[in-house]
């Protein structure tokens, strides 16, 4: 159970890779991000949601037998949050949104600027994960404002 967990944990083994593990395991957001946008609303947060839950005891756990602290290797926390940079953009254009998203989620929690630094010093699987959570809101809230002067040529409400 503890290799499926540590799997897992390390986005498939992308956290392994020697260049940029966070980086590198925050692509499997992309495709998960991508599904995301085709549920409906409600099921699209609802399933964010259950997988930012479900992260904060993966990472726990993989971050004891790594020997503790937020281990490069751990990327489950990026993987999951990387999503919350694009699901309220969903009538956006897809990979435009995917990319900049990815890009914006990344500088934040590269950059870890006020209080992504704060909520990842709570420690455990709390703090792996709430930091990534914190990093994708901030991304969230850039792309928006970046988007907004193109929403109309997108939206189907606006006349």
């Amino acid at each position: 159970m503890q290799d499926l967990l540590m799997w897992l944990a390390t986005g498939l083994g992308l956290g392994h890779s020697p260049w940029a593990p966070g980086t590198v395991g925050s692509l499997l957001g992309l495709p998960l991000a991508w599904w995301l946008l085709g549920r409906p609303v409600g099921q699209r947060w609802a399933i964010s949601l259950a997988l930012i839950v479900l992260a904060v005891p993966l990472c726990h756990l993989a971050s004891g037998w790594l020997g503790g602290g937020d281990a490069a290797q751990i990327v489950a926390d990026e993987w999951v949050a990387m999503p919350l940079a694009v699901l309220g953009l969903a009538a956006a254009p897809r990979l435009l949104t995917l990319a900049a998203g990815y890009l914006l989620f990344r500088l934040f929690d590269i950059t870890k600027v006020p209080p992504v630094m704060q909520v990842e010093s709570i420690g455990g699987g709390l703090g792996i994960v709430g930091d990534d959570v914190v990093a994708a809101l901030y991304a969230a809230l850039v792309l928006a404002i970046l988007l907004r002067p193109w929403q109309h040529l997108w939206s189907s409400d606006t006349p």
